[in-house]
């Protein structure tokens, strides 16, 4: 249980691993996911390590696989996950799966060549398909008399008509539909309107081979005469990337060569068809066992990098290896490596051996599913010095209870629980869906903090009355207006005063008038009073303040143990005495001025109360004569100013003795350490270098042990979360509760609709945020840092799982 406040109690370990059973053992030992490797070899390039070529020839089959991969996703074909996690492949089927990956890869490879050669080959036909169908057009429409004598005055509108027929040539192509305009007005340009022109669009969308994607495409034939304009037509077809096809020049040869591209097309549509049924099959095969593939190949990578950390002794039999792990765990390891030393075949066991070293080791806290998202609220702030205390148990009632303190509202609060609630009951589920959304799977990490945060804010809207901005009367109000129509009770109010009057105040003092206070939580007739605001201001911010000094005097404490544990006498009487001192001498004096006023102030003389903050800042000034505040008790000037002087005589006792009592011993056992007689170091105190490092940590040390005396009081943010929530309802709600026949039904509906909508965007969601961050600063400000400083290392074990799920880099 001890180490649920602590962090895990940490050794150095040394590994003696015989070289045939040292994958098999590191094997095992990524799978308990217990031991951090050290690199032993830090001088040692990446290259020049013995394990080299086998992390190689795992990346190229890692590279192979996502190739197939990529393919697969590509046919949108789904990669079949039955959550199987399977062994590690010995170092003998490396070459089994290397032949296996190289054939799948070639087979792909050589599929999709053949195919694109075959796309392209189908393109091209039908493309020429088109071409020969559409001069076929232009050629009937050109044999018309009329539109001949339009086609000669185009081709040189400059020149007499000619009665004899001229001779023209032409070329037939196909071009992007979207450079049609560029290429006809180029076309004008450069042969100066001495061509003829004809497009038409292709209706149906054409594969690009190489990409894929589909293209629009339009035919064309461009008429021309003489090698001059068609070396010039020619050119410009080249630079707007047109194809062009030989066309023949009868009718009858077009028929002929058109029948003989349709019987083409159809052959080549049929190869093309069973070439894809083929790849079809082949990823289907693949898309079964990828997954397991992909596990086996970076497991196997992850050893042989995690080998390239360890030492080769001089015999190379055996291989050394140190690594940190908890002293817990250690017969798990031990296990775990007669495992690998039985599957590997050897005869020799392995060994573990403890070593004994100065070195601080990693930081190691364990988690679960539950605690998890707490200590990665902590880890944020700074990983956690070794064996110092852990703040994540004590946070995960703090945090969800102080940001319900801020957003306290049963309503909302149980939309958020039931959100909450869903993400917890199918967590199996949704883990399995491996969402790719990052604001959901970082709301599904924090499911229990935001369930917990639900459940408090429900609690803490029950405390202040509050379900969507109003007031539930369950059980009655404790206040009541019939004593002030009585003038035997010492009543004035008649008809006549309620009809002239916009605003009356009940008076606590007539009898009757209240009747004892509300069950639970506030009294719902504060909800219509026009001091509502002035009123739960008050008490929100006196509550503020009494749960804020509990909240850093508890992690002051949390500071003595600590001290205690790394056996530090001077922080206990130079830090934690004075601190504890200073903070109980003015702020838990005012808390005891803050329940001091609630009891001894009543509602006849509350008018009479004097103002705590008026009288706080009095304290400092020791201001004792102010007429407009009067004092709380007998006594009170001599207490205040004793407790001034005390806290002021705590500051330079933390600041300065502290400061002055650490330098003392840095010199002193620099002295100790470095008499010299003729040249020679006597004593047994540290060298020079070790008193360096002593001042250093020293120094560190009274850096982290100072206390700040600022941030003490934390401003609450209920009163804007309820302003915001009253003013939607307001505003929006209220529209549609006025009318009362069908057409306001419907609007009601629709106003609710819209009521929701900004109840969940505004005030769960960016009022929850807020909210959320506050409660943050809350802990990382005024409660870890009375007690935490943060300057450790976290513990990164080897684990396969980390690694397989992305969070662990190579």
């Amino acid at each position: 249980m001890g180490e649920l406040f602590r962090s895990e109690e940490m050794t150095l370990a040394q590994l003696f691993l015989q070289s045939e059973a040292a994958y098999c053992c590191v094997s095992e030992l990524g799978e308990i996911g217990m031991v951090q490797f050290r690199d032993l070899n830090p001088d040692v390039n990446v290259f020049q390590r013995k394990f080299v070529n086998e992390v190689r020839r795992c990346e190229e089959m890692d590279r192979k696989l996502r190739f197939v991969e990529k393919e697969i996703k590509k046919a949108n074909i789904p990669i079949l996950d039955t959550g199987e996690n399977p062994e590690v492949p010995f170092p003998r089927d490396m070459i089994d799966l290397e032949a296996t990956f190289e054939k799948l890869e070639n087979e792909l490879k050589e599929i999709n060549t053949n195919q694109e050669a075959l796309k392209k080959n189908f393109l091209e036909l039908t493309e020429l398909k088109h071409i020969l169908r559409r001069t076929q057009q232009f050629f009937d429409e050109m044999e018309d008399p009329s539109l001949l004598e339009e086609s000669s005055i185009l081709l040189d509108p400059n020149e007499p008509v000619r009665v004899a027929p001229l001779r023209l040539g032409f070329v037939a192509g196909v071009i992007g539909r979207e450079r049609i305009p560029n290429f006809e007005r180029m076309l004008w340009r450069v042969c100066r309107g001495n061509v003829f022109l004809r497009q038409a669009d292709i209706e149906d969308p054409l594969e690009d081979p190489t990409t894929g994607d589909q293209v629009h495409k339009s035919v064309f034939i461009i008429f021309f005469q003489g090698d001059q304009l068609k070396n010039r037509v020619k050119k410009i077809c080249e630079g707007f990337r047109a194809t062009l096809y030989p066309c023949p020049e009868t009718s009858q040869e077009r028929k002929e060569m058109l029948a003989g591209v349709n019987a083409r097309i159809d052959d080549l549509q049929m190869v093309l068809n069973q070439t894809e049924d083929h790849r079809q099959r082949v990823l289907q095969a693949a898309a079964k066992t990828i997954r397991v593939w992909f596990i086996k190949v970076r497991k196997m990578k992850a050893i042989y990098h995690t080998l390239n950390l360890c030492n080769i002794d001089v015999t190379q039999k055996c291989l050394i290896a140190e690594v940190w792990c908890p002293i817990s765990d250690l017969d798990s390891i031990q296990f775990a490596l007669r495992r690998g030393t039985e599957k590997s075949g050897s005869t020799v066991p392995s060994i573990l051996n403890r070593m004994q070293t100065k070195q601080t080791p990693p930081t190691y806290n364990k988690t679960n599913k539950f605690t998890s998202g707490f200590q990665n609220i902590v880890d944020a702030y700074g990983i956690g010095s070794y064996r110092e205390i852990n703040p994540a148990p004590y946070t995960i009632i703090t945090f969800p209870f102080l940001f319900a303190v801020m957003f306290g509202d049963l309503g909302h609060g149980t939309l958020m629980t039931c959100a909450a609630l869903y993400l917890v009951l199918r967590e199996s589920r949704l883990m399995a869906q491996k969402n790719d959304n990052e604001i959901f799977n970082m709301m599904f990490g924090g499911r229990y903090i935001i369930l917990l945060m639900g459940v408090f804010s429900m609690y803490t809207g029950i405390i202040y009355n509050d379900c969507f901005s109003k007031s539930l009367n369950v059980f009655g109000s404790g206040w009541s207006v019939r004593p002030m129509f009585n003038s035997r009770a010492g009543g004035n109010w008649t008809d006549g005063t309620l009809n002239s009057s916009t605003v009356l105040q009940l008076d606590p003092a007539v009898d009757g008038v209240f009747n004892g206070p509300y069950p639970i939580g506030i009294d719902p007739i504060w909800s219509i009073s026009v001091n509502k605001l002035s009123f739960l201001n008050s008490f929100k911010m006196k509550m503020s303040v009494i749960l804020g000094v509990i909240h850093m005097l508890f992690g002051v404490t949390l500071s003595l143990f600590n001290h205690l544990y790394f056996n530090k006498p001077l922080n206990i009487y130079l830090g934690f005495i004075p601190e504890i001192i200073f903070m109980a001498s003015l702020f838990g004096y005012l808390v005891i001025l803050i329940f001091y006023k609630w009891v001894s102030y009543g509602a006849r003389n509350s008018r009479d109360a004097p103002s705590l903050l008026i009288a706080f800042i009095n304290m400092f000034l020791f201001n004792y004569n102010d007429p407009n505040n009067k004092l709380f008790y007998r006594g009170q000037m001599a207490i205040q100013s004793l407790l001034v002087v005390i806290a002021l005589a705590c500051v330079p006792c933390m600041l300065i003795v502290k400061t002055l009592v650490m330098r003392r011993q840095y010199l002193w056992r620099k002295h100790l350490g470095t008499q010299n007689f003729g040249g020679i170091r006597v004593g047994n105190g540290p060298t020079e270098d070790e008193a360096e490092i002593i001042q250093h940590d020293q120094l560190a040390q009274q850096s982290e042990d100072e206390p700040e005396v600022k941030d003490v009081i934390s401003n609450n943010r209920t009163a804007a979360c309820w302003k915001l929530s009253e003013v939607l309802w307001s505003m929006v709600m209220r529209i549609g509760l006025y009318s009362r026949s069908l057409g306001g039904f419907i609007l009601l509906a629709i106003v609710f609709y819209v009521f929701a909508v900004l109840t969940v965007v505004i005030l769960l969601i960016m009022e929850g945020l807020s909210a959320f961050l506050h409660a943050l600063r809350l802990h990382w400000v005024e409660f870890q840092n009375k007690f935490y400083s943060g300057n450790g290392f976290k513990f990164l074990p080897f684990n396969f799982e980390s690694i397989l799920d992305g969070r662990a880099e190579d």
